[in-house]
């Protein structure tokens, strides 16, 4: 576009008891031709040994109780363009005048962006994981667009104001595209690159004749641990209003 875990009654200490004494036969008894106890020693070792695992499955903790559920909150922008554009941050004024949303992951920091940085590359917005700043979603858009055109088109042209797209699609392990429809019609490109040591998520799409494209990045260890997360923030991607 956030989303996102133990006694029982002592018996009886002294008990009556009754012993019998038993007279023992002068002669030396026969011996006995087995041995009782041997054969108790294998069944009391599976017992112990099951009784042992009960244990440990019981106290290691499951993991989906272990992993909360990430939180998310909701972003507003307007895409404003650099000539009307000021003030940073969020207000709540941005919910009336928003053109699009997406989701930011709870703890997630806003990179404040420059006037001339929105009037070069038409960055609109930014937030970065402050444990590691290369795990981060950011918006871009670009003013003129009716319609979208070809997705390989589309791509290449984004790359044209991103030195770190181009380089990324340079040395691409792999990239797939594919067209996606809303439950409005509207359509969106969504593009997945897996890069040399970075894998990236784009939602491009046309609205009130602006391209909107979306991005999510992160280093391939951040990738392996979040990808669930970054994947809900991609597709929670949208342009409100009217198209």
């Amino acid at each position: 576009m956030a989303t996102t875990t133990m006694f029982s009654s002592p018996s009886a200490i002294l008990s009556t008891t009754t012993t019998t004494t038993t007279s023992k036969s002068p002669q030396a008894s026969p011996p006995s031709p087995c041995k009782p106890l041997l054969p108790f020693k294998q069944p009391l070792t599976t017992l112990t040994a099951a009784a042992a695992i009960a244990t440990i499955l019981t106290t290691v903790p499951s993991p989906s109780l272990a992993q909360e559920s990430p939180s998310y909150q909701v972003y507003y922008g307007t895409a404003a363009s650099a000539a009307n554009y000021g003030g940073y941050g969020g207000n709540s004024s941005k919910k009336d005048s928003a053109e699009y949303v997406y989701d930011v992951p709870e703890g997630w920091k806003e990179r404040l962006v420059s006037k001339v940085e929105k009037g070069t590359n038409g960055t609109d917005s930014e937030f970065y994981n402050p444990k590691k700043k290369a795990e981060k979603e950011y918006l871009t858009f670009l003013a003129g667009f009716r319609q979208l055109a070809p997705k390989d088109v589309i791509l290449n042209n984004l790359a044209l104001s991103d030195v770190d797209l181009q380089d990324l699609i340079a040395n691409a392990e792999s990239l797939t595209s594919e067209e996606v429809r809303d439950d409005k019609g509207q359509v969106y490109y969504a593009y997945e690159i897996n890069g040399v040591g970075t894998h990236s998520l784009i939602s491009v799409t046309c609205a009130k004749n602006k391209l909107y494209a979306h991005f999510v990045n992160a280093p391939t260890p951040e990738w392996n641990r979040d990808k669930d997360m970054l994947r809900h923030v991609h597709e929670s991607f949208k342009t409100v209003g009217s198209y």
